[in-house]
């Protein structure tokens, strides 16, 4: 080998090596002080797009649990609220029966109408005051709201939380007083017709087959069979009221539940008190089903029979009018003293009352059970002062538990539902970290390793380098 000065291989060698060394070890210490295996572009192009592309979608999954728990809490409120409305709405229904009773007097349900009046101004406050970080959620105005609950776009949860507002509350209600029928002479069958009534609920729809002469009992009783086919719901009264009575004797054979008819026998003074024959009838209630209550002039008499029984009165003596009564109180079918005299058969049929906490119909191909579309009676209608209105209190204010009941339900679901969604959304989010870490991060026992090799070669190439640069000195030994 020649003996050269101009050209130091080995020290530009050694150079090299000890460049290589110093880059080994710096991209080692690098990677260790950050824990990353990429730090910049250079390090792995294609693995730091794939890396941050899995740091968006991770910090989308957090963020969306995140909002996934805000969408937990809003629920939480809104069913905090609603438990307090259960509970007002409990009271309510507490106080309906207390006022149902006849021991109450006209005084009595008015007090009892003044607690209920301002409980309703509760429920509505507590309605239309509810929210959460600004939005109210029992007015009605809570509709279709979006959760965002996903690492990208589209990826919602819609949800909506039903109004609780009195006047938005209570129960879907169609009476059929077409049910009432008076059949003269009719050896004690009413007037209702054959026919089909289709009944369309929130469940699905129903035919309900009508035979001549049913009773509104025997047609609620069908309604209900099928009411878990179509969530609507069926209860049969029959009201009847009797006046304009001429004095002197009264008496008929009474039938309602009783298959056999009960005589019934009183006196009317001259001053139209009717008190005696009320008497008479309640006398045997126990056979018949029915009630009797006295108007507060006492020239009236109500009969009330409550499972929607037919009621019959033939063999009359005397004259007095009878007048079918719907659950509205309106008359729906009279019979005059004339017919309803010495001799005379009537039979009144009952009303009925369909309810359902949802929108419902009825389709009747018969000419005496009523079609139509049922409508809302709300809580706020709710009014205590009289028997029947605290009667159809209780209907209404089941209505509303119902209701208030079904919203908790779907709150409780979408609970669940988001708490599902935290699940899965810390689940993935998990595992993309894992691979974004296999792709990302440093691995310290390599790096550790690497950085040990380094600094070994790297002094070991600063003392090749001093050895190759004083090996140029051995040619001067040839200058003599």
């Amino acid at each position: 080998m020649a003996q050269v000065i101009n050209t130091n291989i080995a020290s530009i060698n050694a150079q090299r090596q000890l460049n290589r060394s110093q880059t080994g070890m710096a991209s080692a210490m690098e990677r260790l002080s950050s824990g990353l295996r990429i730090n910049s572009a250079k390090d792995d192009a294609a693995g730091l797009a794939i890396s941050d592309r899995m740091t968006a979608q991770i910090r989308g999954l957090n963020q969306g649990v995140r909002n996934a728990n805000d969408g937990i809490s809003l629920a939480q409120t809104a069913e905090g609220a609603m438990q307090e409305s259960t509970n007002i709405l409990q009271r309510m229904r507490e106080l309906a029966v207390q006022s149902a009773n006849d021991t109450n007097s006209a005084s009595d349900r008015s007090s009892l109408q003044k607690e209920v009046n301002q409980l309703k101004a509760e429920l509505e406050r507590i309605a239309t005051t509810t929210s959460f970080n600004g939005k109210n959620l029992l007015d009605g105005s809570f509709n279709s709201q979006a959760f965002h609950v996903g690492a990208y776009a589209g990826q919602t949860i819609n949800v909506s939380v039903g109004t609780a507002r009195i006047g938005s509350i209570g129960t879907q209600e169609l009476t059929s007083s077409d049910a009432i029928q008076t059949a003269q002479g009719s050896g004690g069958v009413n007037g209702v017709a054959s026919g089909t009534m289709t009944v369309t609920g929130a469940f699905g729809s129903a035919d309900i087959t009508v035979n001549a002469g049913d009773s509104a009992e025997k047609i609620a009783s069908s309604v209900n069979a099928a009411a878990d086919s179509t969530g609507v719901s069926a209860q049969a009264v029959n009201f009847v009221e009797l006046d304009s009575f001429s004095s002197g004797s009264i008496s008929l054979d009474l039938t309602g539940s009783n298959s056999t008819a009960v005589s019934i026998t009183a006196d009317i003074p001259t001053d139209g008190d009717v008190s005696a024959l009320s008497d008479a009838i309640n006398a045997v209630s126990g056979e018949t089903g029915i009630t009797a209550k006295v108007s507060d002039d006492k020239t009236q008499i109500m009969l009330t029979q409550n499972t929607g029984k037919d009621i019959r009165l033939n063999n009359i003596t005397g004259t007095f009018n009878v007048n079918g009564i719907d659950e509205t109180g309106a008359f729906d079918a009279t019979v005059g003293a004339t017919q309803a005299s010495s001799g005379g058969d009537i039979t009144v049929g009952g009303s009925i009352t369909y309810n359902s906490s949802k929108n419902f119909t009825l389709a009747d191909t018969s000419s005496t059970v009523a079609a139509g579309t049922s409508s809302l009676q709300s809580v706020e209608t709710v009014d205590i002062s009289t028997q029947r209105g605290s009667n159809d209190a209780l209907s209404i204010i089941d209505g509303a538990l119902d209701f208030i009941d079904n919203s908790r339900a779907d709150l409780g679901a979408i609970q669940n539902r988001f708490s599902a969604t935290i699940s899965n959304l810390e689940n993935v989010s998990q595992n993309v970290s894992a691979a974004r870490s296999r792709i990302q991060d440093a691995d310290f026992a390599q790096e550790s390793s690497k950085l040990a090799k380094s600094q070994i070669l790297q002094q070991a190439g600063v003392s090749m380098l001093a050895q190759a640069n004083a090996s140029s000195q051995s040619v001067l030994s040839l200058l003599g």
